[in-house]
């Protein structure tokens, strides 16, 4: 099986086609960087951090890395035709044998935003940004938000943890959010590509490491904060002030909260911009509170195809409209992207109509409770919950549409929060009639503690669950399978729309799609 390394450029960074030529002697100026060596003459036309992206006429940014300095790679980056090295004090001392002129700043890292900002021209004329925040249900919303849009004729812009798309063309992601190098530059191959509006997903991370820097959004969009990357963060407050920051002036000019939990609620009283607050009683930790919600959701139906509601705008007017996947939080998130679209300046009577005229929400959702069997016999969705809470609202959804029994079958991944495997396996056990643990992304941990953390929180439920151990991925959906029979599920949940598992380093091309509907197939059931 063909393999290539977790660190390759996949997909290759995109830039605009025909990048703006700004002289580096006005940039060191105007950013107040020290100029080591003769830059007169000599124009950017891009900059990036890793080599391997790196074209000729570009900057290379070398940042102190978990195991390396960026800076030991810039004769690397003069081979390849970069025109200078954008790097720190420390930096600068191991950038000699290149030759390359270097433009010094206190932390590069920090400056990269608006550094590309002003290099790509995205500080200013920018397409419609909304971004969307919080730990579950960021990319469901930003690709609802890109589905509605386009019902409207506007041509979009999307950049989510599944996908980017630029007016029509599809790229598989790397990160949530991308470096705010590539950032900038694929905003400026949006804006060359007439793109009108762009959602962006916006993790903590990404806040936390700059790779915002340099946009100002017109709406952000808050969803919920639960129990994830506590391994960065160390505690839910920590990590909840890295997605707070969204809520600055700096960073948006408008907010929409969802008010079904707490957090929403704080953030709503710690927000330094203008917002409003949409609110499902029926999945609200407090009914009453949400209900007071300037936007209110109402769930009328799940099934299978999908899930019906209402949502009603602040001044009583009201859509009623079906989002082809199940599960009542995904009412919630269409909720939250309608108001968010209405708050960057489309009418809601303009949406309204548009999804009565099609009859639902046109928003394709990779990944997301992908439903990859057929017309009868068992129900197998494909997912990427990889936290506590999206597996409890998943498995709930799963479970309403289902009369028989259901298969939750999951792993987690390696070198990202340990605390949360434990709580994954009990809420599993909670939700499932049969749990199977297996292996997802071990990354640089050996899996069988990573599956024993899993098993020691599942056999801790208060729960009547059968618990297998299944090593394999391709094994595990084979003896899923094998358990079920028609109105049956099964929930595989992690892959979703990955494309890859990370073992030691490196990606294996692996498709939970692929898998699960060949295991369907052997076993004589239809598959989609």
């Amino acid at each position: 099986m063909a393999t290539e390394p977790a660190s390759a450029p996949l997909p290759p960074v995109l830039r605009p086609e025909n990048p703006p030529h700004r002289p580096l002697t006005e940039l060191a100026e105007r950013f107040g960087l020290e100029v080591r060596g003769d830059v007169d003459g000599l124009s950017a036309r891009g900059i990036t951090l890793a080599t391997s992206d790196l074209r000729a006429g570009e900057i290379f940014v070398g940042i102190h890395g978990a195991r390396r300095h960026g800076a030991e790679f810039a004769t690397t980056a003069a081979d390849q035709g970069a025109v200078a090295i954008l790097t720190d004090d420390a930096g600068a001392e191991l950038t000699a044998p290149s030759g390359l002129p270097v433009l010094v700043a206190a932390d590069p890292r920090a400056a990269l935003g608006v550094i590309s900002a002003w290099l790509y021209g995205t500080d200013r004329d920018m397409p419609h940004l909304f971004a969307v925040t919080g730990t579950n249900g960021k990319t469901s919303t930003s690709h609802v938000l890109e589905g509605i849009l386009g019902q409207l004729g506007v041509v979009t812009g999307l950049s989510s943890t599944a996908e980017r798309h630029i007016a029509g063309r599809t790229i598989v992601s790397r990160l949530t959010t991308p470096e705010s190098s590539e950032m900038h530059a694929l905003l400026a191959l949006m804006r060359e590509r007439d793109v009108e509006a762009v959602a962006v997903e916006v993790s903590a991370q990404a806040l936390s490491r700059h790779r915002v820097d340099g946009l100002v959004f017109d709406v952000a969009g808050f969803t919920n904060l639960t129990h994830d990357h506590l391994d960065d963060y160390g505690d839910l407050e920590t990590y909840f002030e890295a997605k707070l920051a969204l809520f600055r002036p700096d960073r948006a000019r408008r907010g929409v909260v969802c008010v079904d939990t707490p957090s929403g609620w704080d953030v709503v009283r710690r927000s330094e911009i203008p917002l409003v607050t949409v609110g499902a009683p029926q999945l609200a930790e407090d009914a009453d509170a949400a209900a007071a919600a300037d936007w209110i959701v109402t769930v009328l139906d799940e099934d299978q195809r999908g899930t019906t509601f209402t949502v009603r705008s602040p001044e009583g007017a009201e859509v009623t409209t079906t989002i082809r996947v199940i599960g009542a939080h995904m009412a919630a998130n269409t909720g939250l992207a309608i108001a968010m679209l209405v708050e960057g300046g489309y009418s809601f009577e303009r949406i309204a109509a548009a999804l009565t005229r099609d009859g639902a929400v046109e928003a394709a959702l990779p990944g997301r409770t992908e439903l990859v069997s057929g017309a009868h016999g068992p129900a197998v969705y494909v997912d990427f919950s990889h936290t506590p809470d999206a597996f409890e609202k998943t498995l709930a959804a799963v479970r309403k549409v289902t009369p028989g029994r259901v298969v939750m079958m999951f792993g987690a991944s390696g070198n990202r929060d340990t605390l949360k495997r434990p709580v994954m396996g009990r809420v599993a056990a909670e939700g499932a009639d049969v749990v199977i643990v297996t292996d997802h992304h071990p990354r640089y941990e050996e899996p069988a503690p990573i599956r024993a953390a899993l098993l020691e929180g599942a056999r801790s439920a208060a729960s009547a669950a059968e618990i297998l151990e299944v090593a394999a991925p391709e094994d595990a959906i084979r003896t899923a399978v094998g358990m079920v029979g028609d109105g049956d599920a099964i929930l595989w949940a992690g892959p979703g729309h990955q494309d890859y598992r990370e073992i030691d380093g490196v990606r294996t091309p692996f498709s939970a799609r692929a898998l699960a509907r060949q295991a369907l197939a052997d076993a004589g059931w239809p598959v989609s």
